[in-house]
Formats: structure tokens, sequence, C-alpha cells
């Protein structure tokens, strides 16, 4: 009962800073969010022992009174914990677009995905993971509310255990508190990284706290001194203002100590005076300049410190003057002068800027969120300046992605598995098979998405190909395969120049610089690497060049056979007419040669040899139908063959197509007549029919020619078969 008690007194003290600035729908809003949260978590605690509820009102206060963000940042900050895991009952996304619309869901829903970001390496890739940050939350208020939820953490770190301590100060140094800064909630990012050196190094956050503690008084008493003649002017110029010196941050303090090597009395700007005037728009530059006039007629200034952000406001829309002095026992001192718009912009950020342009979150909102988000993208925006020239998705043009150790890797969208291999190591991208993304098995071709965590594939046996170039985005991964589809092509290229060197010696031939610039010519290449390269892969047959540098003679079937197999294949092939003919024995057991398969010639078929690069002596029939194509591309690979019997019959695979009249029984006949036929073994049939008519297609084996005519006869003798014709295959 005590909980609730101080959870609803806690509530209260948010409802009295929100009534300042809302009216009644939205404090209805506000209060619905209360008890919604609060029927949901009830009492419940985090891990650590903190109540869930209270450190939610207490993120929605940070939010309303610390940050300045309307009632929808307030009402997400109250509920942003109602979908935490350990909760007995679950709310539904449905349940909370009911009750509180579509944009609160979407922040909350922003808020889970950053929750479930790993951060292992933040400290490596802070820059990246802001922007992966962004890139996931979609709407920017979730980086907002983000923040005022690590600044409460950080305000009760004490109640998490040491591990978590380490974790969370880490992420805050390098994630939230750069965040913070480059809104301009310079007042959030200070004590953020006052409590994260505090964690750090305890000893010397003790030190400075103590040291400033010891000299409190003195510069109460040294303020005191200094303000009084500068009051005494601004008032009697009638000048509503009010003065007030600010300490430097902790962390700052002592930041400086270490970069400059001083002691912490040997710290100059230890403080800042700030006059903070109330004036009217028109009048803001001028009352700053006129109140900086005092203070330099009082005291002498410092004009190397002279730091005008009035005329040229920062890139965050931070406007001040400041000027350095010496003031009373001659001491500098650092003076700030500002309006009071200008010091609530510079305590509270962009929120404050956007408030004094006018802007409310119900109108014009969207415009002042995607400021924010080029903001935090381009750190030398200026504020000023880019009002009304905006983009609303920046992070379209890139993602995020994480390695298997957790670092995480920028690409631009639509980059691939393969992309993202090269961007880790070029070896990796040159023998990349594909790989996992989030444990799932993907090929080389597949799109990555933000946040997803990518394993890569490798095989010793793959090389670059040139098709990788048509689906690559990055131009890392494009610059790659090129050098390394290069690299190989002048690999092979000298390997080929070394093949026709060899081919010319043996030839008895030269092949000069002229010979050279003549078969480039021929073949239409610019370097003679490319010529090479043809040749060792095999497009450009060397006897096709020899047939260039010698006379036109007829060779023998022989001597051919010599020129393009090897010595050890050729000795065992027997030849007729003074070489002239390659000789087919119808026993078929001469592995040096293979009947084609585009014809299937059959022993007595007039015939002609094709010597292939790898697969030896193709024998082939001369009605085949690729023969008139090899014939004239390749004339020098064909060689004249015939056949000769031998007391061993062979068989030989042939095709038949049969057509006819959809009868009867007629398939049936024509298995009855080559079942008769003891010389022919039938392989296969296919026989389809439509409309009274049927085409057939036989595969058998014959012993020659005339066999073959005579089985086509008989065939062709059967009641309804109209044609029977002999086919390529």
């Amino acid at each position: 009962m005590e909980i609730q008690e101080q959870l609803f007194t806690r509530f209260e003290n948010l409802r009295s800073i929100c009534e300042f600035t809302f009216d009644a729908d939205d404090m209805s809003r506000i209060e619905k969010a209360f008890k919604f949260a609060f029927d949901v978590i009830g009492d419940k605690k985090f891990k650590h022992g903190e109540t869930i509820v209270k450190h939610s009102i207490e993120v929605a206060s940070i939010i309303a009174e610390e940050i300045s963000l309307g009632p929808d940042s307030i009402v997400a900050g109250l509920l942003h914990n109602v979908m935490y895991a350990g909760l007995e009952r679950k709310v539904t996304p449905e349940e909370i677009k009911e009750e509180f619309g579509e944009l609160i869901y979407t922040i909350l829903e922003g808020m889970a995905k950053i929750n479930s970001l790993g951060t292992d390496t933040v400290d490596i890739h802070s820059e990246n993971y802001r922007k992966l940050l962004l890139a996931l939350a979609g709407d920017v208020r979730v980086i907002i509310i983000k923040i005022a939820d690590r600044l409460q953490v950080m305000r009760n770190l004490d109640t998490y255990s040491e591990e978590n301590r380490n974790r969370i100060v880490t992420e805050t140094s390098h994630l939230y508190a750069p965040l913070a800064h480059r809104l301009g909630l310079y007042t959030v990012n200070s004590e953020l990284l006052d409590l994260c050196l505090k964690y750090q190094k305890t000893d010397s956050y003790n030190y400075v706290v103590q040291r400033l503690k010891e000299t409190e008084n003195e510069r109460t008493n040294f303020v005191a001194e200094f303000v009084k003649p500068v009051e005494k002017k601004l008032k009697d110029k009638g000048f509503n203002f009010s003065m007030k010196a600010r300490t430097k941050s902790i962390s700052s303090i002592f930041n400086k100590m270490n970069k400059k090597g001083v002691s912490f009395d040997e710290v100059m700007d230890l403080f800042a005076i700030r006059i903070i005037l109330e004036s009217k728009p028109e009048n803001e530059k001028a009352d700053c300049w006129t109140a900086y006039s005092f203070v330099t007629e009082e005291y002498q200034t410092n004009p190397n410190r002279l730091r005008d952000w009035i005329t040229i406001p920062k890139s965050n829309g931070y406007e001040s003057l400041h000027t350095t002095v010496l003031g009373p026992q001659g001491k500098w001192v650092e003076i700030q002068i500002r309006t009071k718009r200008m010091d609530e912009v510079a305590e509270k950020g962009l929120a404050a800027h956007w408030k004094y342009k006018g802007g409310k979150e119900n109108s014009g909102y969207d415009q002042w969120l995607a400021e924010i988000r080029n903001i935090l993208e381009n750190p030398d925006v200026n504020v000023v300046d880019f009002i009304d020239h905006f983009s609303t998705n920046i992070y379209s043009d890139e993602i995020f992605v994480f390695t298997p150790k957790g670092d995480l890797k920028k690409l631009p969208s639509g980059a691939t598995m393969l992309d993202f291999a090269y961007e880790i190591h070029s070896k990796l991208g040159d023998t990349c098979v594909g790989g996992k993304v989030n444990g799932v098995k993907v090929t080389l071709k597949h799109k990555l998405k933000n946040g997803d965590h990518i394993e890569i594939d490798t095989s010793k046996n793959q090389k670059p190909k040139m098709d990788w170039l048509d689906f690559l985005v990055t131009s890392k991964a494009k610059n790659r395969v090129k050098y390394s589809l290069n690299e190989e092509r002048k690999i092979l290229g000298e390997q080929g120049r070394e093949i026709l060197l060899r081919k010319f010696k043996n030839w008895k031939l030269e092949l000069n610089d002229e010979g050279i610039r003549k078969l480039l010519k021929k073949y239409g290449f610019k370097y003679a690497v490319d010529l090479y390269y043809e040749v060792a892969t095999g497009k450009i047959d060397p006897l096709e060049i020899k047939s260039e540098f010698t006379e036109k003679k007829e060779e023998t079937t022989k001597l051919k056979l010599e020129e393009l197999l090897p010595e050890k294949e050729v000795k065992d092939l027997n030849f007729e007419g003074e070489d002239d003919f390659l000789i087919i024995d119808n026993n078929l057991k001469n592995v040096n040669y293979k009947l084609a398969q585009c014809c299937n010639p059959v022993f007595g078929d007039s015939i002609f040899g094709f010597v292939t690069i790898n697969d030896g002596i193709k024998i082939h029939r001369n009605g085949c139908p690729n023969a008139p194509s090899m014939k004239e591309r390749f004339p020098y690979r064909v060689i004249n063959a015939k056949w000769k019997s031998s007391s061993n019959k062979s068989s030989f695979l042939t095709t038949l197509h049969i057509s006819g009249m959809d009868e009867m029984g007629v398939v049936t006949e024509i298995t009855h007549v080559i079942a008769k036929d003891i010389g022919v073994q039938m392989r296969s049939i296919n026989v389809e029919s439509e409309k009274g008519k049927f085409e057939g297609k036989l595969k058998v084996l014959v012993y020659n020619i005339e066999h073959l005519d005579f089985l086509i006869h008989k065939l062709k003798k059967i009641k309804g078969i109209l044609s029977v014709t002999r086919g390529e295959n």
C-alpha cells in the first residue's frame, strides 16, 4: 500500500508540471496512460529491484520538465514498460492502438527495437550505432524518450549489478550522451557524462566534487563582488534581467585537467557568470551587445576569447555571446550573455527552439521531428538555416548490419551478402559462396536489412565471376571483382602466350610483332592479352592461327590428327588411302573415337570425324544438323572417315519418328514387328495421340544402314502408318 501511495504522489507531481502547459484533453490522456500502466504493471519490480511504474513516471517527468516534449511523448514515457517481458498480463499491439492510437504504438515499438539491439562494440562503432538507432526507431521522439529513460537509469545506477553498470555506462558515454549533445540538451548531456565519470573513475569524480565544495564560498563571494557594478548599469538602462553563476560540469573540469595537464586550481573557466535578459524578439541582438558593452566597460576583456554565437548560432541552435574578462582579485572569468529565449533553447535544446518558432506538437511537429533527424545525422547542419529545408527519410539510402563478433558495418541500401563479405575483406568476398542472415541460409544475392546479423560461408574453389557485377552495390566490391577478373585474365593471358609460342616453335614458325598485329586485326582485339586469353580459354584454336601463317595445302587425315591429338592417341588409329581416311571399325572397340549423340550414325552411313578439344574424336553423319556449322567454322578439325566391317557385329542406336492414324492396336503392331526382327532391340517408345492421329518416337538398336532401311520398310507396311523417318536423336 505504501508503494502505491508513493507512485500516486509521484504522478501528482508530474500532473502539476504538465498542467501549466497542456489543456484538459491532453491531461486526460496523460492520466489515462498512468492508470493503464498501473493496472497492467502494479507494484512489480525490475530484476535490479526498482519499481517499474516509478521508473516510468520519472522518465515521463524528465520528458515533461527537463526536455519539454509534448503530451504524446509523456504518454509514451508512462507506457514504455507495459509490454515488459516479465509481466503476467500481456498487452497486445491492438490494445495499445485501440486505447492510445497508432502513433503511441509506433513510438513504443521503436523503443522495443532499440532495447533489443546488442551494443557489445558500441565503443568502437559509436557513430554507426547512433545512426542505426535512428534507422530502427523511425520516429525521432523514440530517441529523445530513450535519452530521458537513460538519464533516469543513470540517476539510479547504484541499484544495478556491477556487470550491468559497466555495460550501461559504456552505452551512455558512447551513444546517449553524444545524442543528447547533438540535440542541444546540454544539461542532460552534462549530467550523463558526470554520472559516467562517477562510475568509470570514482576517485577522480569524488576529488572534483570535494574541491568544488571546498571552493564554493570563495566562488559565491567572487560572484557577488563581480555582479554589483554590472547589475547597476543594466538597471539604470531599464533592463529586466537575472544573473547567475554556472559551475562547469564535473566531467568537463576533469577532462580539462587531463587535457591541459593542470591542477584543479589552475582551471581558469571553472565557472561562468550568465546574464539573462528579457528582450523582445526584434531587440535581442542589440540588447545582448549593450550588456556586453557594460561588462567590458567595467572589466578588462580578453579579445581572443570572444565567441559570437548570436550573429551565427551553433549548428544545434545554440545562441549566446561569450567573453572572458579580468574580474576582482585579478581572476579571469567567463561571461555568457543571452536572452531568456536563448537560455531556454540552450537548456532544453531543439524542443525549445521549435516552441519559440511557433510550433506545437499537433501543428507542424513533423517538421520539427524532421529537423531533429537531420541534426542527428549531420552535425554540421545549422538549425537556423535548416528550418523549412529538410528530408523526412534520411536513412533510406543506408543500412547497418552486424558481423558475427558484433561489429557494426554501414552499407548502402540494397547491399547484398556479397557486398558485406567484400566490406569485411577482399579475400572473404572473392571466396564467398553465401552465408546466414539471422541464422537462416541465404545466397550471395540476398539483400540485407537494418540490424541483420551475418555469417559468411566461403569455399577455396570459389572465384570472382563476371555476373557478380550485375548485383553488387558497393564500389569497393565492384572494384575488387574487376581487379580479380583482370588479374585472372592476365594469368590466363600469359598461359595463352606460352601455348602459342610453344606451338609456333613446334611448327618451326616465328611469332613476331608484325604477326601479332595481323592476328589482332583479324580477331578485332585491341590488346595482345585479349588474344592470348582467348587462346588459353579455348575460344581460339592455335591451329586456326597457324593457317594464317602457312600456305593453304591439303593435309592428310593422319597429319591433321597428329597436330590435334597426343601421339599415344593417334598411334592406335587405322587409316586408309594414303592416310586420308580414318577407319571406323563396326565393333566400336577403339576408345579414341565415339559416335556423336546429336545424329547417332549407324554402320553404313556416310560419315566424318570431328576432333573435339576435350573429348577425343566424335563420328557424325554427313547429314547431321550440326555438320554445316562444324565444317564452316572448324575445317581444320574435320577429318575424313570410313566404316570398315569386322567379323564382330555391333549394334547402333538410332531414332525413328512414326506418324499415322490412331487405329486400334497400331502400337501393339509396331512393337510386334520390331520384336519379330531378332536383330533389332527396342530401347524406348513414346506415343502421343490427338484427334485421331498419333506421333511416335522409337529408339532402337540396329546392325547397319541396310538393317535400318529394312526395318523402316516393314514399319511402313503396317495399316494406318503414314510416315516413318529417321530422326536426328
